[in-house]
């Protein structure tokens, strides 16, 4: 199940291992996605293109760390 954690006002949405971001994510979104790799890093932009990170983090805290810093620099 998904939960969403707000940092200066940008929702980083955090996904279950096979879960898929649609219907959980919007434009502006931060998603945090674990795989057997570790934990990526995607920005939702406004024609739902996806960009994201070239490598995961390790454990969720750098990557919910990584992503809080993305919110406070603004996501656009």
């Amino acid at each position: 199940m998904a939960t969403v954690v707000t940092h200066r006002r940008v929702n980083i949405v955090v996904l279950e291992q096979g879960e898929t971001m649609r219907g959980h994510c919007k434009a502006g979104d931060i998603v945090l996605v674990p795989d057997a790799a570790g934990w990526w890093t995607h920005f939702v932009g406004e024609d739902g293109h996806i960009d994201s990170y070239d490598i995961p983090y390790a454990s969720y805290k750098e990557a919910l760390w990584a992503a809080k810093a993305a919110a406070e620099f603004g996501v656009e």
